[in-house]
């Protein structure tokens, strides 16, 4: 379980990393996304980055 919530954790923080880059405009990747450079999706990403750490806090303890 506490493997599952890890995997779970840090997956969830670099897919909200990579929304926030997109929102922000910092990350073009994919080109073609509908995601950059809208600022809603960075906040989503903070939302997702900050849910991935506590997951990875919980299988930590």
């Amino acid at each position: 379980m506490r493997n599952l919530l890890l995997i779970l954790g840090v997956l969830a923080l670099l897919i909200g990393l990579l929304w926030i880059g997109q929102g922000t405009g910092t990350v073009a990747w994919p080109q073609s996304s509908f995601m950059i450079s809208q600022i809603q999706w960075a906040y989503y990403g903070a939302g997702v980055a900050v849910g991935g750490l506590i997951l990875i806090w919980l299988a930590r303890r």
